[in-house]
């Protein structure tokens, strides 16, 4: 007899442990964290299935990072009752949440590949202390934003290292670990909170529409900054779009881009040995003084001396 997908539903509690959470999303675990090295963090690997058909996923009071490190997907997500967004997501690329209500996921694997992802959950004493420390009392009204197909160099180099750890003999050196829980922490703090007085209100632009239009700045750095295809991306008017992003972000659609054609370009300049001039125009810039000037704005040093930096 064929089971309605509402009672599958509500035999999911709304909020779980990071252990529960695996109990309802099928796979096999690969590997597993245990052992007084992850007192701090909580890791697993898993292979999920090709295809997974849509499912709930409780609520879990400790900030969840789920990492690619095989395959390629395509993975939706949507609030109960709200529309599908979908994020085609590879090796290297991340989410991130800390949701206080559940949600639905689904994803379809593409490619021959396994899809296989790591997920870290940071212990509640740990975040927190490490948010108290570089906030101060503006800890208490912080938030993390969630990221959906993410991608952070610095964030995966962490990973990277953590997951080493946990697929080495003896399931890792514990002081080396809780290093790099603490830099993992302190790295999300910096990069991804978000006060209470600058989460979104009501009427800024929604989080499937943010983060769709902010995946498509990154997908067309080396174009010219453009304010109608952005726009249409959310379905909205122009106005209405600049208006609400910057509600949303506190920057404007342009200055954003122009933060991430930087962060691109550092990153450019810190891991590969293209030019500085190439760098440039990999981000939209064709002039080089232009580039170097807008680099220095942003970045506080010129291209060169933040290669040497």
């Amino acid at each position: 007899m064929a089971v309605d997908s509402r009672e599958e539903a509500s035999s999911v509690p709304l909020r779980t442990s990071p252990a529960g959470l695996e109990t309802y999303i099928a796979g096999r675990t690969l590997v597993s964290g245990d052992g007084p090295a992850w007192t701090d963090i909580f890791v697993q690997v898993f292979s999920r299935l090709k295809v997974q058909q849509p499912f709930l996923v409780p609520a879990v009071a400790e900030p969840l990072i789920v990492w690619v490190i095989s395959g390629q997907a395509c993975v939706e997500e949507r609030d109960l009752g709200g529309e599908w967004e979908a994020n085609t997501v590879k090796v290297g690329d991340f989410f991130l949440t800390r949701s206080p209500t559940p949600y639905e996921m689904r994803w379809r694997a593409e490619g021959d590949e396994p899809f296989q992802v790591m997920h870290l959950y940071l212990s509640v004493q740990l975040f927190d202390r490490v948010a108290e420390e570089i906030l101060g009392k503006a800890a208490s009204a912080m938030r993390l934003r969630d990221i959906s197909g993410g991608r952070d160099q610095q964030l995966s180099n962490i990973l990277e290292l953590i997951h080493a750890e946990l697929t080495a003999e003896g399931q890792g050196s514990r002081l080396f670990v809780q290093g790099l829980a603490q830099a993992l922490t302190v790295h999300l703090v910096r990069q991804y909170a978000r006060h209470d007085a600058e989460t979104r209100p009501s009427n800024a632009l929604p989080g499937a529409k943010l983060r769709r239009t902010i995946a498509f700045m990154e997908e067309h750095l080396e174009e010219p900054f453009n304010l109608a295809r952005l726009a249409q991306t959310a379905g909205m008017s122009e106005f209405h779009f600049s208006r609400l992003f910057k509600k949303a972000t506190g920057l404007s659609p342009s200055r954003h881009f122009i933060r991430q054609r930087i962060a691109r370009a550092q990153q450019l300049l810190q891991e590969t040995d293209t030019s500085i001039i190439e760098v440039g125009m990999s981000v939209g810039y064709s002039s080089p003084s232009h580039f170097a000037q807008i680099f220095r704005r942003e970045a506080g040093v010129s291209p060169s001396d933040y290669r040497r930096s």
